[in-house]
């Protein structure tokens, strides 16, 4: 499917300024409190007595987007952190709200360490990087304030400062990434909105894709591990439904490698599963928008997603 009306901001064939990047944060609302729906939840979070004994919750950094639109804040940047590390555990990073409008990635993450990561305590160290973009979050956008796709933006000198903070920050812990789970989404407004606001800006033609209705993962093209990824499905097809290809064979326009996973060059494209340099790393897609699902099992299903990775490589240590 081809996007064929013409975006509101900007001309045909002309990229985008700084005129019609300050005309596109003037449309820009805030809708929805990174304060008081996910900073008071992880704060309540660090009271729970089997919380407060695994992790500390630490401020990697902080965006001061308070002056951009009105009602936009400084915003401190957390992560929950294994409380006694053991450089002899493998490391698992997960990362969620990336692009901060994909809700269940950020609820995921939080609800990951609430319900399972105690049971994977004594094996693994973790590190929950909850909402990578939270002015996302709360203008529910794919974008930062400066029209920049934080995760196209994952490598040195990043001009997305919500990407450029997690990657120093783990740079700075000097330690190897063994697992790297990053919660998305894809949603509706996917096309509706974001591939036209790309093209746009851009001033290229986007196709838009067919949105699967369902669940899927997005691997690496050059490390696939696809018995990794299979297990993952498996978990996940025990909470939700996992996506069908289309007739042609294709998620997202993308060629399936096998039922639910697709892969990307992840490196090269600046995807935040990319920049860890994990041996096993995936893309989790939750589709909210379909009518079989509701937020709690979009929650569920990113949760599954993390402990069908860590179940995985819990296995191959022991075989």
């Amino acid at each position: 499917m081809v996007q064929t009306s013409q975006y509101p901001i900007g001309n045909i064939d002309e990229p985008w300024g700084d005129s019609e990047k300050s005309q596109w944060l003037d449309k820009q609302l805030i809708k929805r409190s990174y304060h008081g729906d996910v900073i008071s939840k992880a704060n309540a979070m660090c009271e729970l007595p089997i919380v407060k004994k695994l992790f500390t919750l630490e401020k990697y950094n902080q965006l001061d987007y308070e002056n951009v639109i009105q009602g936009a804040s400084k915003y401190p940047l957390l992560a929950f952190k294994t409380r006694r590390w053991d450089n002899n555990k493998q490391t698992l990073l997960v990362t969620g709200g990336v692009h901060g409008y994909e809700t269940s990635g950020v609820h995921g993450a939080l609800a990951f360490v609430e319900r399972e990561a105690a049971n994977y305590s004594n094996s693994f160290n973790m590190i929950i990087a909850f909402c990578i973009s939270p002015w996302g979050y709360e203008t529910i956008n794919r974008w930062n304030p400066q029209a920049v796709d934080p995760n196209r933006s994952f490598y040195k000198n990043s001009p997305a400062p919500e990407s450029a903070a997690i990657i120093n920050y783990i740079e700075a812990l000097d330690i190897k990434i063994d697992c790297h789970v990053d919660l998305h989404e894809t949603t509706d407004t996917d096309n509706s909105e974001f591939r036209p606001a790309l093209a746009a800006r851009d001033a290229e033609t986007h196709d838009n894709w067919d949105i699967p209705d369902g669940f899927y993962l997005v691997g690496d093209t050059l490390k696939p591990v696809p018995e990794f990824q299979r297990r993952v499905i498996e978990h996940v097809e025990k909470v939700t439904h996992i996506a069908p290809s289309d007739e042609d064979g294709r998620l997202i326009g993308v060629a399936q490698a096998q039922i639910g996973v697709i892969n990307y060059a992840i490196v090269e494209l600046g995807l935040c599963a990319g920049f860890s340099n994990s041996d096993y790393c995936t893309t989790t897609e939750v589709y909210p928008d379909s009518p079989l699902v509701d937020e709690a099992n979009c929650v569920d299903a990113q949760v599954a997603a993390v402990v069908g990775a860590l179940s995985y490589l819990l296995d191959k240590a022991n075989n």
